[in-house]
C-alpha cells in the first residue's frame, strides 16, 4: 500500500509539471481521482487512479458572476441560497465551467424588493461590484408590472414624468402598456417601493412585479429559481 500523498504532488510527478501548475489544473477543475472531479490540492491520494482532462488548459481562474431568477417572497440577502448545482440552468450558454469554489462568497447586487420576482445579479467579481454600486444610478432597469385598477386622468404621463417619491422629485423614464394589466419600464437609479408607489399616485393597484434587465443583460427564458453565468467578456 503507498502512502498517501497531495493530490498536487502526485499530479506534478505524473504529468509531469510543477507543482504550481499542478495545483492549478486541480483548482480548474481539470483533475479526476477514480473519475470524480476534486479541486483540492491537499487531498490525499494513494492507489487511486488520477487522470488530467485531455482538454486542460493552465489558464486563470476568473472570479464567478452569476444571473438569478429571483421568485418572489425571497429577500435579496438570501438569493445567494438558491445558487446551487442543482439550480444551475441546463441551457446556460456562457460556456463557464462550474467549480465549487464559485459557490462561496457570493455577494447580491442591485437592489429587488422581496415581493418581486426576476433578474438579480451575485458576484465575486470586484468589478462587477463597482460597475453596478458606483454607477448604479445610471443603469437602465427593465420592468413589468402588473396592475389592477382604474388609471387617473393623464396618469401614463405622470408615470413617465412628473412623480415623486420619498420627497424627491423622480427622473422620467420610458413607460408603455406591454398588454392590458401589464406596464413595461425602462428606468433609471430606480429605490426600493419606488415602482409600487408610482403606480398607486396614478391609481394602480400593483399584483406582480418582474425585473426583465439590468443594462445590457437581460433575464431571457430562464425560468424562476434557476441562474446561469455571466460569460466572460459580456458587461452591463
Amino acid at each position: 500500500m503507498s502512502d498517501p500523498v497531495r493530490l498536487d504532488k502526485r499530479l506534478a510527478e505524473q504529468v509531469p509539471c510543477s507543482r504550481t501548475d499542478a495545483q492549478q489544473y486541480i483548482e480548474g477543475g481539470w483533475v479526476s481521482v477514480d473519475g470524480e472531479i476534486v479541486e483540492e490540492p491537499q487531498t490525499l491520494v494513494s492507489t487511486q487512479t488520477v487522470e488530467l482532462a485531455a482538454d486542460a488548459r493552465l489558464e486563470p481562474i476568473e472570479p464567478a458572476t452569476m444571473l438569478l431568477h429571483k421568485p418572489a417572497g425571497l429577500d435579496l440577502k438570501d438569493a445567494a441560497s438558491l445558487v446551487t448545482p442543482a439550480s444551475h440552468a441546463p441551457g446556460d450558454l456562457s460556456e463557464v465551467r462550474r467549480l465549487k469554489r464559485h459557490f462561496h462568497r457570493l455577494t447580491p447586487l442591485v437592489p429587488l424588493d422581496r415581493d418581486a420576482s426576476g433578474l438579480v445579479v451575485l458576484t465575486q467579481d470586484g468589478r462587477v461590484w463597482r460597475r453596478l454600486t458606483e454607477d448604479y444610478a445610471q443603469i437602465e432597469q427593465e420592468f413589468v408590472v402588473e396592475v389592477a385598477g382604474d388609471l387617473l386622468p393623464y396618469g401614463m404621463q405622470k408615470l413617465a414624468h412628473g412623480l415623486s417619491y420619498q420627497g424627491r422629485a423622480l427622473r422620467p423614464c420610458k413607460v408603455s402598456w406591454q398588454n392590458e394589466t401589464r406596464l413595461r419600464f425602462a428606468i433609471k437609479d430606480v429605490q426600493p417601493g419606488q415602482l409600487r408607489d408610482m403606480c398607486r399616485q396614478v391609481g394602480f393597484e400593483v399584483v406582480s412585479i418582474r425585473r426583465l434587465r439590468i443594462g445590457r443583460i437581460s433575464l431571457s427564458k430562464m425560468p424562476v429559481g434557476e441562474w446561469r453565468y455571466l460569460p466572460v467578456g459580456e458587461r452591463f
